[in-house]
């Protein structure tokens, strides 16, 4: 199946993606954010598939404004639903795939931690997770 996505799409898929990334960077504020964020974000440039060239994509068309983390969720937690409604009417297979490469984020970030992560980070993932099965 060839899927066909706008720049639009694009640019939520790399907002919610990235956007999660940050999310947990934020939740883990107490801990290495700037690790959390880059062990995150690496494993969001080794994803492969359609999902692996969006987000390997040089742009600047990912928003992750916002004064706080709260207005941050508020942005990337439905471009997360939206990413997965219009990835599993196309390809459900790049929905599963994009699924997958953002689980992989989330937990690549949180492993900054010795032993399980924080409350604050492991809450932030479900909140993550959830937005992602909304779809």
């Amino acid at each position: 199946m060839s899927i066909t996505l706008s720049d639009q799409d694009k640019a939520t898929l790399r907002t919610a993606a990235y956007g999660a990334v940050s999310l947990m960077s934020a939740a883990d504020a107490a801990g290495s954010p700037h690790r959390a964020a880059t062990d995150g974000s690496i494993a969001l440039a080794s994803a492969t598939g359609l999902v692996g060239h969006v987000l390997a994509a040089k742009s600047k068309d990912i928003n992750l404004y916002g004064k706080s983390v709260a207005e941050l969720a508020d942005h990337v937690l439905p471009a997360l639903t939206a990413a997965m409604s219009l990835l599993k009417k196309q390809d459900p297979a790049e929905a599963d795939n994009f699924r997958s490469t953002v689980l992989i984020a989330i937990d690549a970030a949180a492993r900054t931690h010795q032993g399980r992560p924080s409350p604050t980070m492991a809450d932030m993932a479900r909140k993550i997770t959830e937005a992602l099965d909304a779809a």
